[in-house]
């Protein structure tokens, strides 16, 4: 008999889902389905995401998570996922947006996070069904003091993630499966397998997202566009990793803070350059430098640091304009 194989949320946790498959002894005509958030927090996405597109007969509904990457919501669940899929991370997002909002068949409803009980799935709200902040609140301001689920009164079954129920998932009345057992955080990866709602979990091999918080943080930290923050914005993020425990992480801090600290004095010299420049240059090389507006400010006697600072707003600004100048300034560290 062909059966519908539900999943709770896997969150990169591959091996985890090989072994929990292995466990119900999927067969290829079985239809397997995630309830969502296949990646981020876990060690391999990539390898997660390659199997529900790979695999025939298989399904899954867009998670909160999925969305964010869909929408360039980027926290740092998602800058560790871009770095980890690489250069098939623009692929694996255009493959997300195609991921549907709710799954049902003869057996089953599945969505990621929740429904409002009473509306047919058509009708939902697609915040609500994944389990984004503006859905959360929508079900919060309807059920103030229950759960979504403790008004779902449909003879057929439903199956949802998002809210970690524990090592154990969550059954009511054998018609409300909430599936998500914390794989990610060194619980349990669970499935549901119908018709005959058996249940089957697997342990997790680690706590896999405080794992990848501390192993993925200064590569995220060197990924970010440090060149193109204004001072005001670079300033505030080495405060606010100035503190950071691991020692590599805050050692390239101290690197950024001194690199900073060089491109932001470096405004003498700069006007020192332009000087020097102008002066040197001939009236027609001067007009095709491409520095030529400071040039031409340098030669009349009208710039100054504070003229230089406006225009040097950005560490990437102040490094072009030196490079025009012929002043060498320090990259940004490694």
């Amino acid at each position: 008999m062909r059966r519908t194989v539900i999943i709770g949320d896997i969150h990169g946790c591959f091996d985890e889902l090989l072994e929990l498959l292995e466990k119900v002894d999927l067969h290829p005509d079985d239809l397997l389905v995630s309830v969502g958030d296949l990646v981020d927090r876990g060690p391999a996405p990539g390898e997660v995401i390659g199997l529900f597109r790979e695999r025939p007969n298989s399904v899954a509904v867009m998670g909160n998570h999925e969305r964010k990457h869909v929408r360039g919501i980027f926290s740092y669940a998602q800058e560790i996922t871009r770095l980890q899929l690489g250069d098939g991370y623009a692929e694996a997002v255009d493959w997300m947006r195609t991921l549907p909002y709710y799954f049902e068949n003869d057996h089953v409803r599945v969505v990621h996070a929740a429904i409002q009980p009473g509306l047919p799935l058509a009708d939902q709200r697609e915040a609500v069904l994944c389990g984004s902040t503006s859905g959360e609140r929508e079900l919060a301001t309807l059920f103030p003091d229950s759960h979504w689920h403790d008004h779902y009164q449909d003879p057929k079954p439903i199956v949802f993630g998002h809210h970690v129920t524990g090592r154990e998932p969550l059954i009511r009345d054998g018609r409300i499966f909430g599936l998500d057992t914390g794989a990610c955080h060194g619980w349990n990866l669970t499935a549901l397998c119908l018709p005959g709602s058996t249940l089957h979990s697997v342990q997790a091999r680690a706590d896999h997202w405080s794992l990848a918080k501390r192993a993925w943080q200064l590569p995220v930290l060197k990924s970010k566009p440090w060149p193109d923050y204004t001072w005001p914005e670079l300033r505030r993020s080495i405060e606010r990793f100035a503190s950071a425990p691991d020692p590599a992480t805050h050692r390239w801090v101290e690197a950024l803070e001194e690199w900073a600290a060089t491109l932001q004095s470096s405004l003498p010299a700069l006007l020192h350059a332009a000087h020097r420049l102008a002066g040197d240059l001939d009236p027609a090389d001067l007009a095709r430098h491409p520095a030529a507006k400071f040039l031409f400010q340098a030669r009349d006697g009208r710039l100054d640091e504070a003229g230089l600072a406006r225009h040097c707003l950005t560490p990437r600004r102040t490094s072009d304009l030196a490079a025009h100048l012929g002043h060498a300034l320090p990259g940004l560290p490694d």
